[in-house]
Parts: C-alpha cells; structure tokens; sequence
C-alpha cells in the first residue's frame, strides 16, 4: 500500500537555521512552509528527488515535538509514507490490532495523515499520508534521497516487522546482518543496533548528488564540518541539525 517514502521529519530549533543548511548549503527547494497550531509547529517540506524532508520547529513548549527537543536535541524524528488512501490504511492496521497514535485522519503539510505508534514498528515513529497535491513530483532537486538507515537490535527481526505492516519487498544483498527494503526508488537499511551507537530507530539519512563537486565547494563556503572521500562525503551532525548524514556522487 505504500508508494514511496513521502518524506523524513527533522526537529531543529528554529526553521531559519534550517534553511541555512538544507536550503542554502544543500539547495533543496522549499515546497511549502505552514504554521500547523494543532501539532504545534512551524513546518517546512523541501524536495529531495521524489520524497522530501520535512523540517520541524516547535511552537508549543508542551507538545511531544517539543519534549522530544528537550530530551534529544536536533535530529531524525519520523519517516513518512505516502499511501493512496491514509484512512483506509488507517482502519487496515486497526482491524489488525496495531497501535495507533491516529485512529482517523487528520490534515498535515503532507496532507491527510495518520501516525503510528512506535511501538508498533520496531521504534520508529510512523507517518502515512495521502498528498492533496504532487508537490513534490517533477520538482527538481541537487540531491535525492537514497535511503534512511535504522538502528535493530536484531535487524532481520526488525524488517519483519515493517514488512509485515506494510509488505516492503526485500533487496537482496551479500549476506551478513543487514537488511535492506525497497520502498519506491528508496529504501530502508536496518543494520545492528551495536553498530550505530547502541542507537534503535532511525540514525542516519544517506542522499545521491547531482553535482558532487558543486556541492564539495557549497560545504567548504558554508564551513560545514564533514569527512570527504573520493566518491562521499559525511557530514558531522553538528552541522546537518543533529543527523548523520551520507552524500554520495554515486548511485
């Protein structure tokens, strides 16, 4: 039932600083930015080849973006997936007993959305949505996202999960503990917790570059602190708001 991933929710501090990065030294094109007073947050979409990245600055010191803020700092906060009808998927995964944050939908930036609690997928937080629009469809991009990495403690139990509630075909890969699940022209790579840290739930964003070298000069204008390679840069999350993230010129 899902299509893509819709976009990865980041919380920064202030929307602004943000921009800074994932605007200005990156180059995503900002699709949408709204006030959404019920969630309690200032939102911006920004295109990243066919999914986006959702940038999240809380408004209400008491909503759970917030508290999540507070006891985390800047970094990865949820995966969305887009779906044809959130409501119907909705009313699937509560007829099959799965826990729910959203029993109905709701409007978000993406547009009708739904959560799921985390504990129903391995400790990932969970968006759905259905788009009103194609915001980000045709929308050119320097980069594009290639996949999101999620911390398992055991990785192949934690693929079963998210393959059983959304049915995430496998791609094969050369053995070892790590699992890969193609959603879209994305995926999902869940490798073992001990590896990241410790770290359950998602640790990492990994994007393809258009114009490698483009971006080489964009980071050293920007001072942003990373780790280059010949084919990939890594970025420290000092710099990208909290998030490990992997850019590469390569596929």
């Amino acid at each position: 039932m899902v299509r893509r991933i819709h976009h990865v929710g980041i919380v920064v501090r202030r929307l602004a600083e943000g921009y800074r990065f994932y605007r200005d030294t990156l180059g995503l094109p900002v699709l949408r930015e709204a006030d959404l007073p019920d969630q309690g947050v200032r939102a911006a979409l920004l295109a990243a080849g066919e999914s986006e990245i959702e940038l999240l600055e809380p408004t209400d010191p008491s909503n759970g973006v917030s508290r999540y803020l507070a006891a985390r700092g800047e970094g990865l906060h949820h995966v969305c997936f887009d779906v044809p009808d959130v409501a119907e998927a909705l009313r699937d995964l509560a007829a099959r007993q799965v826990a729910l944050l959203d029993t109905t939908p709701r409007r978000g930036l993406a547009g009708q959305i739904g959560f799921l609690h985390p504990k129903a997928c391995a400790g990932v937080l969970v968006e759905l949505a259905t788009p009103s629009d194609p915001e980000g469809e045709g929308r050119s991009a320097p980069l594009r996202l290639k996949r999101l990495v999620i911390g398992g403690r055991e990785p192949k139990q934690t693929a079963l999960v998210l393959q059983g509630l959304f049915g995430f075909p496998e791609i094969i890969m050369n053995g070892g503990s790590r699992t890969m699940l193609s959603v879209g022209r994305g995926a999902l790579l869940i490798v073992p917790a001990d590896e990241v840290g410790g770290t359950e739930g998602m640790v990492a964003l990994s994007l393809v570059a258009n114009d490698f070298t483009g971006l080489t000069a964009a980071f050293d204008r920007a001072k942003a602190r990373c780790i280059r390679g010949t084919g990939e840069i890594t970025v420290e999350p000092a710099s990208s708001h909290g998030v490990h993230l992997h850019i590469s010129r390569y596929e």
